[in-house]
Formats: C-alpha cells, sequence, structure tokens
C-alpha cells in the first residue's frame, strides 16, 4: 500500500490553535501516523466566552521549556523534512458542505437583476429545474463540485428533488438523476452524501403543477421504494430528505422518517426559512414545522433541519433536546433575505451546527463559517459569540456527521485522508500572526486561498489547480450556457437510456 509523507507548515489538530511543523503520513486513503516536529506551546489561556460574572482564568506564566535534551528533529525544523510533500500554509481537516442544490449554481447574477422575495427567486430557479437532463445536470454537478473542491470542499450534502422526466415522468432508469450528481462527485473527486428528497405537493392544499411535477412521486411509499434503488459506494452514501412540511403532508412524513432510521441514515429537511411556511403550517396543523416534524418522528441526532430561521422558544427547546443538527447557510439567507436565525440559542439548547453553500450563490464555507458569527453580531449588537476553532468544527467534523461520515472531518491517526491547506501567501493572509492562525483563516481566508485538496489520500487540487478538470471556470460556462440559453437543448438518450424533453411552459408555485 502506498505511504505518502506530507509536511504541514501548520495544521490544526482540533485545539484552540494551530500546531507548527507537522508530518502528515498517510497509508492507501487513511492517516496512518502523525508528527509534530516542534514541541507543544505553552498552553493558552481560557478564551471561552462567559458570563461577565464568571472571569477567565489567568494561568500562571511558566518557564520556556528546556529542548536540549529532544532530539534535533523534535526542536523545530527549518523545513520540510526529504522525501516529503511540502503543504505551505495552514492545513486543515477537509470541508463538508452540508448542503448543495448543485443546479441553483446557474441563477449566480441572474436573480440579482431585479427586486423581488424568495418566492420570485423561486420562479426562476423554477425555470432552470425545467430543462435539466441527466447529462446536462451531470456536466453541471461535475463542474460544480469542482469549484467546490477548489474552495477546500471535500464532501457535499447534495438535497437533490428533480427526480423525474418532463410531467413526472419516470425515467427508463427511475434514479439517472441522482445517479448523474454521485457521478458528478466521484468525477469532481469529492464524497458526496446524496439526500434523497421526498417532494410530494406544491403547498399546503396545492398540487404539484408545471416544473415541480418533475420532484413528485406518487406518495410516500413511492418515493422510499424508488430511493431503496440508490447505491452508494466507496466516495458516495445515500440519505433522505423531507423538502418541508409545505411539500410533504402530515401523514407521510413518518415514512420518510422511519425509512432513513431503519437504515441509519442521514435525514435532512428544510425548516421555518420563510415566516409564511411557518403561517400556512400552523393554519393547517395548529403548530409549528419543527413541532409537527418532532410529531412524526424526524428529529434526533441523525436529522439536520436547514435554515430554521424563524423558531418559537419551544422550536429551539425540540432541536435542542433532540441533538438535531441546524445546517446554517448564511450567504443563501442573505441572498434571499430570510432573515437571521437564532444560531446562539440553538447551540446553547445543544443542537450542533454545520455549513452549507446552499443556492451556491457563493460557494466559500470560509465566508459561511464567519457568516455565522458576523450575523450573530448584527443581530444582538455583541460580539464573540463563537471561537474560530468553533466554527471550523462545524465546517469539518459536524457537517461531516450529519452526512453520515462521522469517521471523516478530524486529522487523527486512522481517519480518512482529507485535508486542505490554506495559503498564507495572500494578500488576504499576509501578516497572519501565528498565535491567531486559526482566526485569520476564518475571518480573513476566501475560498481563492486554497492551496491544496486532498481526498481519501488522492491529490484533487495542487497550487489551486484542479488535477482532474482542466479548466474549471470553461466547464462551468459551457454547462451554464447550455442550461440557460434560449431555445430548448438537444434532447436524447442519455444517461437515463431513454428522451428527455424540455417544457417550455412558465413555471408556477
Amino acid at each position: 500500500m502506498p505511504v505518502t509523507r506530507y509536511y504541514a507548515d501548520h495544521a490544526w489538530l482540533g485545539g484552540g490553535r494551530t500546531v507548527a511543523g507537522v508530518i502528515i503520513e498517510v497509508t492507501g486513503d487513511r492517516i496512518s501516523a502523525l508528527h509534530p516536529t516542534t514541541p507543544p506551546p505553552h498552553p493558552a489561556p481560557d478564551l471561552t466566552p462567559r458570563p461577565a460574572s464568571q472571569p477567565a482564568s489567568h494561568p500562571t506564566p511558566q518557564p520556556a521549556p528546556d529542548l536540549s535534551g529532544l532530539p534535533a528533529a523534535r526542536r523545530g525544523t527549518t523545513g520540510p523534512p526529504p522525501g516529503t510533500v511540502h503543504l505551505r500554509g495552514v492545513t486543515l481537516p477537509g470541508l463538508a458542505n452540508a448542503h448543495s442544490h448543485a443546479f441553483h449554481r446557474a441563477l449566480r447574477g441572474r436573480t440579482q437583476r431585479e427586486r423581488g422575495t424568495f418566492w420570485t427567486w423561486r420562479e426562476q430557479m423554477y425555470g432552470v429545474a425545467a430543462r435539466l437532463t441527466p447529462d446536462g445536470y451531470h456536466a453541471l454537478a461535475r463542474a460544480v463540485y469542482a469549484e467546490m473542491a477548489l474552495a477546500g470542499v471535500t464532501c457535499v450534502g447534495e438535497f437533490h428533488y428533480v427526480h423525474h422526466d418532463t410531467g413526472g415522468r419516470p425515467y427508463a432508469s427511475p434514479n439517472a438523476m441522482g445517479e448523474a450528481l454521485v457521478a458528478a462527485a466521484a468525477d469532481a473527486g469529492l464524497r458526496i452524501t446524496l439526500l434523497d428528497t421526498c417532494y410530494l405537493r406544491g403547498g399546503i392544499g396545492a398540487a404539484l403543477e408545471g416544473p415541480q411535477l418533475r420532484f413528485g412521486d406518487r406518495d410516500a411509499e413511492a418515493w422510499a421504494e424508488r430511493a431503496a434503488g440508490l447505491r452508494g459506494g466507496g466516495h458516495a452514501r445515500i440519505g433522505a430528505a423531507v423538502h418541508s412540511v409545505r411539500a410533504v403532508p402530515a401523514d407521510q412524513l413518518a415514512t420518510v422518517a422511519g425509512w432513513a432510521r431503519e437504515r441509519g441514515a442521514p435525514l435532512h429537511f428544510h425548516l421555518s426559512e420563510q415566516v409564511a411556511e411557518n403561517e400556512a403550517c400552523l393554519a393547517e396543523y395548529g403548530r409549528t414545522p419543527a413541532a409537527l416534524l418532532a410529531e412524526h418522528g424526524a428529529l434526533g441526532p441523525l436529522s439536520s433541519a436547514v435554515h430554521a430561521t424563524h423558531l418559537t422558544s419551544r422550536d429551539i427547546a425540540l432541536l435542542g433536546g433532540s441533538r438535531t443538527t441546524v445546517c446554517l447557510c448564511p450567504t443563501t439567507e442573505r441572498d434571499l433575505a430570510d432573515g437571521i436565525g437564532p444560531a446562539r440559542s440553538l447551540a446553547d439548547a445543544g443542537a450542533l451546527l454545520s455549513l452549507g453553500s446552499d443556492s451556491n450563490a457563493i460557494v466559500d464555507l470560509l465566508e459561511e463559517a464567519r457568516g455565522v458569527e458576523l450575523d450573530e453580531r448584527l443581530a444582538t449588537r455583541h460580539r464573540g459569540h463563537w471561537l474560530a476553532a468553533d466554527l471550523l468544527r462545524a465546517a469539518t467534523s459536524d457537517g461531516h456527521a450529519s452526512l453520515g461520515w462521522p469517521e471523516t472531518g478530524r486529522l487523527e491517526v486512522g481517519a480518512p485522508a482529507d485535508f486542505v491547506t490554506v495559503g498564507l501567501d495572500s494578500v488576504r493572509m499576509a501578516g497572519a500572526p501565528v498565535d491567531a492562525l486559526l482566526e485569520s483563516v476564518v475571518f480573513g481566508a476566501t475560498a481563492a486561498d486554497v492551496r491544496e485538496v486532498v481526498v481519501a489520500g488522492r491529490p484533487i487540487v495542487s497550487a489551486g489547480h484542479h488535477l482532474l478538470i482542466e479548466n474549471v471556470p470553461a466547464a462551468l460556462s459551457a454547462a451554464i450556457t447550455s442550461l440557460t440559453t434560449s431555445g430548448p437543448p438537444a434532447s436524447g438518450a442519455g444517461r437515463s437510456g431513454g428522451t428527455a424533453s424540455i417544457p417550455t411552459e412558465d413555471a408556477h408555485e
């Protein structure tokens, strides 16, 4: 089995600070050894936020350690040892993008040309969904996932609901669209959790119509039968999703939740993204969306509530008490004018946090991470709600766990060899202090600072260039142009094994 030794200038091993000079030994697809080449620093002061009545401790200064008895390699090195691959910058576990709709990437910029609401944005999204084919979706997702890899994402949770052909007709291969996404992730070098989504109606009391017909199965049992045909693999796992309580009637929720529970699979759902969703749910069921999902067994440690923006205090207690993860998508929530959710209150109640790029208006998990803190500052007019390490855990280990990859997302022996290096040589990171590298990465770096990406021991990005897809911008441009130009794209036999026609009617809610 091949062994590769990497030398990281600085690595985050899960604590409050980075460690300088770490050798990461990779055997096959796993981390087989970690060797810091410098002694550990003095203990850092306890910086955990606490009430003013409970002051932080101030450790007694200790003398510098005597390194004279240590081997030279343990006293610190001036550079990478011979035979190692040099990771220049700060090396982190791979980032988990816990909520993506890959085809929304085609909307970037186009939806900013006019005023409107979430609902008017949704009409434009339906227009793109109407034109997708299995081959076209594969081409677009392949390029989008490559863009994610360039941003340091090593695992994506794809919330997938465009299942069928025009008018809701099944493809010859019923999961042609989902299979196209799984293949696209493999082509781009990413892990994927395909969150196959149950979507049965156009809203509370409304039937599916227009492009929405492509999303729907007959009922939850039909959804479960189709979803059971999906197969994962080395890079892919299968999960379930309830699109929302708008899209899945109450009497169908338990079927989806049970399907996921029986398989030990993650279950995700959009939750209270819009006030109108809450109002409609209260009118129909006399309870909030969170309470309705709890009543039907959809909350729990393997579940993720996406957005969770407009919650009552009881909703917060339900999510936190059940250890449901809350997936925050700050860039999309800003873009769609959703509002700022009660993230700190949810975390205090016991909910774990993950992060997602959602509509892919921006693909930058570092921006999503700092957005959690910065949005909370806007909402409360106070600073310092999370430490940088807390936000990185949401982007790494907690995000991976929410996607059904609990073994991934940390730099430790035995873990999958998924890691990312953020460079320190850009104008954004120039002058970053060694004792505040985590803070500099979270609050200063962007996706453009990602230099190296390794997934399952395989280099995917090197020196900022994707190694599997030669020209990612060109691939994105070609796929998006094909999907958005006037006139229907060519149809014919493709991944579906059948003919895919493209509707021209306007989208309706």
